[in-house]
């Protein structure tokens, strides 16, 4: 018979206790051992908040789990992809982001993440083009008097945030039409406020809170910045209509979670996302406001967002654009 030297019982009993004490999640199959916090960047009704509601509750009922957003606005998303950084690499705490993830380590000097090494992408979610609006009180009806407008008046217009896509493109415009257009910054879900409650003349934005004002009447829209027109407004012309060919600027979101989590449990979290995208509401949502989604998986984002990374960095370096 095999004896157990007063050691070994020992050993053997420090074991057994140590794998009892585990966290339930440790011994439980992602995502069902406790709610998963998908971390968006933003305040509420930002259009990362919209799409991160939009899809939370038809990945929970694809999973199994429980996902639940919360908001940790601050620092042009900063504050929120700091946050996600530091947590554990389990996939309980997801960042949901915007275009700004790929803008920031240029735009600040010190952003506190690099973009390529310490996340680990996902999946893309939807994009939309940006839009130029201006107050229903204005009186242009189109681009081209629109600059015009701007080289006899002082016009101000106001953006998602400095160094946003939404920011980039307008001073993109100004360059190209050679006009003085001042830039006042807020965060996402103000932008369009402003312009309808006439803060600002002008409002360059994404299309999700945008969409909703223009068909309201409280807005005029005057261009959208991609290459062809949106089939959400087709009335809408695209910039390179008025002779700007350069121009196919979009604002995208998109899914991270911190370097170091299981390669089972990205893909785990890659296909519920894509299956809530393509589900027929979500589809209808995002239609609705004027963002559209294409399935892809690891891979395929972490390709997009190393030629995103670079391609937003010149454009900042040309722009001049600086966060404080």
């Amino acid at each position: 018979m095999f004896h157990f030297s007063h050691g070994m019982k020992f050993g053997l009993g420090w074991l057994i206790g140590t794998c009892l004490s585990l966290p339930t999640w440790a011994q439980t199959e992602w995502p069902k051992a406790k709610p998963v916090t998908l971390l968006v960047a933003f305040a509420p009704g930002a259009s990362t908040d919209i799409v991160a509601r939009s899809l939370s509750q038809k990945m929970s009922e694809i999973t199994g789990g429980n996902f639940v957003v919360e908001n940790k606005g601050g620092a042009g998303g900063n504050i929120a992809t700091g946050q996600v950084k530091r947590s554990a690499p389990d996939g309980y705490t997801v960042l949901v982001h915007s275009v700004a993830f790929a803008v920031n380590p240029s735009l600040y000097a010190e952003a506190g993440y690099d973009a390529l090494k310490d996340f680990v992408p996902v999946a893309l979610g939807p994009k939309t083009p940006n839009i130029f609006t201006v107050n229903a009180n204005v009186a242009v009806k189109n681009l081209p008097e629109l600059v015009d407008a701007a080289k006899k008046s002082p016009f101000n217009y106001a953006s998602s945030g400095i160094g946003t896509t939404t920011h980039l493109s307008m001073e993109r415009l100004k360059s190209a039409a050679k006009i003085d257009i001042v830039h006042v910054p807020y965060q996402p879900a103000a932008a369009i406020n402003a312009v309808v409650a006439g803060h600002t003349q002008i409002a360059s934005t994404s299309m999700p809170p945008a969409v909703p004002m223009i068909k309201a009447g409280k807005l005029k829209a005057i261009a959208v910045t991609s290459a062809t027109r949106s089939p959400l407004l087709p009335d809408v012309p695209s910039i390179t209509e008025f002779g700007y060919k350069e121009f196919d600027d979009y604002t995208w979101f998109g899914f991270f979670v911190p370097a170091g989590t299981p390669a089972a449990v990205v893909e785990r979290l890659n296909a519920a996302i894509n299956r809530a995208m393509e589900s027929p509401e979500v589809v209808e949502r995002f239609t609705q406001l004027g963002m559209s989604s294409t399935p892809n998986n690891p891979a395929d984002f972490n390709t997009f967002l190393r030629a995103e990374v670079p391609k937003w960095a010149a454009v900042v370096k040309s722009s001049g654009a600086k966060a404080d």
